[in-house]
């Protein structure tokens, strides 16, 4: 791909701040590509277009890893957090861009627009009482139309969230890196809810939206961010075992060694995912102002 070779090999390991510039980039030349070669339904395929144009360069960084792993002679957690620093920091640069492209997107176009263009994120947070919402692939906590939060929501975030795990870290596990598209697509539920959100509550209330954005932005980055590296540990566990298979030997001794050292890897998103979950829940028990631009979003005033 033309676009890898622009910049140096390695520039994102040296300045990772740079994938947060490049998720904007690519998310949004998803977005235009999709729009004009897919008018009627371009939503999937804007994130699709998205991952495509990321996978040349996560690719790259994914062979890189495997063989530092490969170089520790004994697994330690702290070789594990530094041997996967950069690569984690690129991925949540990523996402927090491509989720930031998606909100800006769902605030500044006007709504016939992006109704049609992120469509698919849309009815994510618009759904009916009979929808079976433990089903969706997102990552996020679902409100009932009502707005009441119902039965066991912890219970509700983690079940849903560890679905997005493990379905990450298997499409990781058996394409390499396909796993992007699922990042990428949770990122920019997130983003084209977020922005939505902000976009609603500032016309119901006459408030420019930007402020309801930035106010959501503080509230429930922390959670995004901690929910998001769980998908993003699972997608290098998975990732790195799988180009493993193709460098190395089943029986070898270092495929063993990393094997083991991703395992353990995909064992800390799951403590990682708890984490988030409940960080998620009690924000959304607890921060009234959460709850109150929610509800100004859906034209309801307490």
């Amino acid at each position: 791909m033309v676009l890898e070779h622009i910049f140096p090999e390695n520039w994102l390991e040296k300045k990772a701040m740079f994938a947060f510039i490049l998720g904007i980039g690519y998310s949004l030349i998803g977005i235009i590509f999709a729009k004009l070669l897919f008018p009627q339904d371009p939503a999937l395929v804007a994130v699709a277009f998205t991952s495509l144009l990321l996978l040349p360069e996560l690719n790259k960084l994914i062979i890189r890893e495997e063989r530092v792993e490969e170089k520790e002679k004994k697994f330690k957690f702290k070789n594990l957090f530094k041997d996967n620093k950069n690569l984690t920091k690129i991925y949540v640069c990523l996402f927090i861009g491509i989720m930031i492209t998606y909100s800006a997107g769902a605030i500044i176009l006007p709504s016939f627009q992006s109704n049609k263009l992120f469509r698919e994120q849309l009815e994510i947070r618009g759904f009916d009482d009979d929808t079976d919402t433990e089903e969706t692939i997102t990552g996020l906590a679902i409100f009932s139309n009502k707005l009441n939060f119902t039965g066991d929501l912890f219970e509700h975030i983690l079940k849903n969230n560890f679905k997005v795990l493990i379905a990450i870290f298997l499409i990781a596990l058996l394409t390499g890196d396909g796993a992007i598209f699922l990042i990428t697509w949770n990122a920019s539920v997130w983003g084209t809810i977020f922005g939505i959100t902000a976009k609603n509550a500032g016309s119901f209330t006459g408030t420019n939206p930007w402020i309801y954005f930035g106010l959501i932005l503080l509230i429930v980055l922390p959670h995004v961010i901690i929910e998001s590296l769980a998908y993003i540990f699972a997608a290098i566990s998975g990732s790195v075992i799988s180009k493993d298979v193709i460098l190395e030997k089943f029986e070898s001794k270092r495929f063993k060694e990393v094997f083991i050292y991703n395992i353990n890897l995909i064992l800390i998103a799951l403590i990682v995912l708890l984490i988030g979950a409940g960080i998620e829940t009690w924000v959304l028990d607890n921060v009234h102002l959460y709850q109150d631009i929610i509800l100004k979003s859906f034209g309801i005033i307490i």
